[in-house]
């Protein structure tokens, strides 16, 4: 089975590499353990963020960084066995999100930002799961007036510079739009131009369905055995070896795997995070709500359910699943916002691959023709996957990308 293009990962980055590849004329075979989909595509908090105007920057205010020596916050924990590992790696992340940097890393992103609904949109229509997508946005709560007054400030330049539209609202005004908030948010921005996924999983799935339809092919196959042959790839599947001249690494955290032996040296972390499907038991949430000030999201889900997604665990990938931030947050999020009965056996756990300069990866390898990445997106995975699989798909067929790609080549980490 010989293709023009191995995709390995199918999550939502590599299915929209997929499918872009495949509307250039590429002949395109995906590859993953699992069904698309089905890996940390499938747990976030359902957001197709087009207001992430600054990425999630190391927090620099000395109160915060005290709290979170204390290890008792609800939106950080971390694994004191993990921190050797990761110690290299966190204090890079603070240099690169000083001011300066962290507003350069925002301006390198917003092409990406700026185009990230509408490359959804395009495929939204064609795998005609629109049912799963709602354009209400989301909207940011906040337990205290001082943060919600600095952040209604700051609203205003996001209205100006790049023409959003927000609404801000007082208690009374929230409560009105989402009867079921309960007591202790005082004031909250509605941030409307992006859209929340019912079923993120499922939306990925629909997208791999249109790949599958337009005669691409999907296999499950170990990304670990991807050896270089001559001018092409290969890789083993289930439906044995298959050969491509060229090869994109889209597996999100577990990216390491494949490039490490490889010889590169790219600073990829997992932030871990939990989530939990409830019963509401009021009125259910028209939009995701994030409470700021503790660190998760409460998103409405298909089936009647309310999705909670809790902020960064610091632990080993392979480490067992603690639930600690889920226990912290649970009892504030089943008071003011309706949470019922647990539907879930368990927590699910899932892995945000993150870069420390909070730009993704993509582009060519330098050291390995026909070898391309496409991975460390941060928290945001679901956001940019089409427009990283445009743009992409924009570099390896020769067309004038739509975006500047010298951000987010590898060769900034040396």
């Amino acid at each position: 089975m010989d293709f023009d293009v191995i995709v390995l990962g199918a999550g939502i980055v590599g299915v929209s590499s997929a499918l872009h590849l495949q509307d250039r004329g590429r002949r395109v075979a995906l590859v993953d353990r699992r069904a698309p989909g089905e890996e940390t595509s499938f747990g976030n908090a359902g957001l197709i963020e087009r207001s992430s105007l600054v990425p999630y920057g190391f927090p620099r205010k000395l109160g915060t960084l005290l709290r979170y020596m204390r290890n008792q916050s609800t939106d950080l924990y971390w694994d004191y066995k993990a921190l050797p590992a990761y110690a290299g790696w966190l204090a890079r992340f603070w240099w690169e999100s000083s001011p300066q940097r962290l507003a350069a890393a925002a301006r390198d992103l917003m092409p990406l930002i700026g185009a990230c609904v509408d490359e959804h949109d395009k495929l939204i229509a064609r795998a005609g799961v629109g049912q799963l997508v709602h354009d209400g946005g989301w909207i940011e709560a906040f337990r205290t007036r001082a943060a919600f007054d600095s952040e209604a400030s700051a609203s205003e330049n996001a209205i100006r510079e790049h023409g959003l539209h927000v609404s801000v609202l007082d208690a009374a005004a929230l409560r009105a739009q989402e009867p079921s908030v309960g007591e202790g948010i005082c004031g909250a921005i509605h941030w409307k131009d992006p859209k929340s996924v019912l079923n993120p999983g499922a939306l990925v799935k629909g997208y791999a369905r249109l790949f599958e339809a337009n005669g691409g092919t999907f296999v499950n196959g170990d990304a670990a055995t991807l050896r270089s042959s001559g001018d092409a790839w290969t890789v083993e599947t289930q439906h044995g070896t298959l050969g491509a001249k060229e090869v994109v690494l889209a597996l999100g955290p577990w990216s390491d795997t494949v490039f490490e032996p490889l010889g590169y040296r790219i600073p990829l972390r997992a932030k871990r995070g939990y989530h939990m499907h409830y019963r509401p038991s009021r009125q259910m949430l028209s939009v995701p709500i994030v409470d700021t000030e503790r660190g998760y999201v409460i998103a409405p889900m298909e089936g009647n359910r309310l999705r909670l997604t809790t902020g960064v665990e610091i632990a080993e990938r392979g480490a067992p699943p603690t639930g600690i931030q889920l226990e912290r947050v649970e009892p504030l999020a089943r008071a003011t916002f309706g949470l019922g009965e647990r539907v879930d056996e368990k927590p699910w756990l899932g892995m945000r691959p993150c870069t420390p300069d909070m730009r993704p990866v993509i582009g060519r390898a330098p050291r390995h023709r026909g070898l391309w990445f496409a991975f460390g997106h941060n928290h945001h995975g679901l956001t940019l996957g089409p427009v990283t699989g445009r743009l992409l798909a924009e570099m390896m067929t020769g067309e004038m990308p739509f975006a500047d790609p010298r951000p987010f080549r590898v060769e900034r980490f040396g």
